[in-house]
């Protein structure tokens, strides 16, 4: 009588997560939608209204997620969500021709590995669904805007978030929740900045600015 198969140990689950601005793209893509979407001179007011913070933005030399909740909420609070809903598409499309084509590599390699991929980025769900989408990959994990229907039915944003700015431990937190916690996870984490240090920390394979 033929002795019985022993039981194979169950495959490892393998996550890659990408932080997308910076690390996917070569650029941030956040400013040129506010741009896009409410004109270069209102969010230059904007940033200038908030104070030498703002300022130094603008130049590059802060980041924005430091008070992006301020600038979020005196510009979208109020302003029906389908139209900017449109524009976040509008700009998924020129977001593409900014993405580094070693990290689409990566990216695909993960894929055809069989591994998990997902987007942990502190940008907005506007346009970053949209890319998503197109890369086939699942819902991003990402910052997202809160909105709700008025009186008149109309969907309008209130300038708050629905939930936490997805940067620094937050996405580490995302990420957990969506993988069910990260036992028994094989970690691959891409990231650029300080927000990202810490899914850099947690992962087993940590990897820092990878393509440039």
């Amino acid at each position: 009588m033929p002795e019985p198969a022993s039981p194979r140990a169950p495959a490892r689950r393998v996550v890659a997560a990408f932080d997308f601005d910076g690390t996917v793209t070569d650029r941030d893509t956040l400013v040129p939608f506010l741009a896009r979407a409410f004109g270069r001179a209102r969010v230059a007011a904007t940033f200038a209204a908030l104070g030498v913070h703002g300022a130094r933005t603008l130049l590059g030399r802060a980041t924005i997620d430091e008070f992006k909740v301020r600038v979020l909420r005196r510009l979208f609070a109020g302003v029906p969500a389908a139209g900017l809903r449109a524009l976040g598409a509008e700009h998924a499309r020129a977001v593409r021709a900014w993405m580094r084509p070693a990290a689409l590599e990566r990216l695909a390699w993960h894929r055809a590995q069989g591994h998990e991929v997902v987007l942990v980025s502190a940008t907005l769900d506007l346009y970053l669904d949209e890319v998503a989408a197109a890369l086939g990959l699942p819902p991003p994990l990402c910052t997202r805007l809160a909105a709700r229907a008025g009186a008149d039915g109309i969907e309008r944003f209130d300038g708050r978030l629905a939930g936490p700015d997805c940067t620094g431990a937050e996405k580490l937190r995302r990420l957990q929740a969506w993988t069910g916690g990260l036992d028994g996870v094989e970690l691959h984490a891409y990231g650029d900045s300080a927000g990202d240090r810490a899914l850099l920390a947690a992962a087993a394979h940590a990897h820092f600015r990878p393509f440039r």
